[in-house]
């Protein structure tokens, strides 16, 4: 059961506007959102950047906090999620359907559209870990933003699929920012290193929480830029992702990172994530 533009429709049913917006120009936004045995994890962050995003692409959504709780809430009662479910649960707003033009268009409605899909957490690879290559960043320049305008990520992905890899890590004239779809990690002698969150990454739900927990837990973070040769020197290689969790990443460009293996920093940040999941509280 999908919510689309104020109503419940079944799999199949769905027909999108031949002029909205969102299928024209990729104008609008979304949010992927983790549910943990029955229960949304970290909604408040994911509506306050949902939010954001809309304001950044100067679209006014007429929902309110309250009444997107609730469409999250409805989703996930007649998709039957019960307390022993993963799942994820999507929401995009597109700007709407109009005449196609390249400015935006005064007085057209947005189409708020949302869905939930069951989804096993990704047990197997946070053990032993994804190879990763690197790729240049060929993305647009407002990577903050979550936008629909997902083509430069989905080519990258491909690029790394081609290459014999899981993962890619992007980099812009040898500087990396992140992963097609996730943010990343670098760790050298005990302390975490990460793209600052300025507009060339996104900024990550699940990446805050693991800065957080680190920070909390005596485990140094610096956010700052890094080079292609610093990576390649790091005793561990880690994303970060709404799906993926805390995800090691095991080579690059066919080279083994570290020992080639999960090492402690990223168990002891998987173990405290597990338990941050665990004290989360729903809406």
């Amino acid at each position: 059961m999908l919510y689309v533009g104020g109503k419940w429709v079944e799999d199949g049913e769905l027909a999108v506007h031949p002029e909205d917006r969102g299928y024209n120009f990729g104008d609008g936004i979304y949010e992927v959102v983790r549910i943990y045995k029955g229960r949304l994890y970290m909604w408040d962050a994911h509506i306050a950047r949902l939010l954001r995003s809309a304001r950044e692409i100067k679209l006014e959504l007429p929902w309110s906090e309250k009444d997107l709780t609730e469409i999250a809430r409805q989703l996930m009662e007649k998709n039957n999620i019960s307390e022993n479910d993963d799942a994820t649960l999507y929401l995009q707003v597109s700007r709407g359907a109009a005449p196609r033009v390249h400015d935006i268009p005064a007085g057209i409605e947005p189409v708020l559209m949302g869905f939930v899909r069951p989804k096993a957490r990704p047990l197997a690879d946070l053990k032993k870990g994804l190879t990763a290559q690197l790729i240049e960043d060929i993305r647009w320049l407002r990577c903050d933003i979550k936008t629909l305008n997902l083509l430069g990520a989905v080519l990258v992905k491909q690029y790394a699929k081609d290459a014999g890899a899981q993962e890619s890590i992007l980099h812009r004239n040898g500087t990396v920012t992140e992963c097609s779809a996730s943010n990343l990690f670098a760790v050298k002698d005990g302390a975490l290193y990460t793209h600052q969150a300025d507009h060339l990454i996104l900024h990550g739900i699940t990446r805050q929480v693991v800065i957080e927990l680190a920070k909390q837990n005596g485990i140094a973070v610096h956010e700052e830029a890094f080079d292609i040769d610093f990576l390649k020197q790091a005793d561990e290689v880690f994303l970060t992702s709404t799906t993926a969790e805390v995800m090691p990443i095991i080579s690059i460009d066919g080279q083994p990172v570290g020992g080639g293996s999960v090492g402690p920093v990223v168990q002891k940040l998987q173990a405290l994530f597990e338990q941050h999941i665990s004290a989360d509280v729903l809406v």
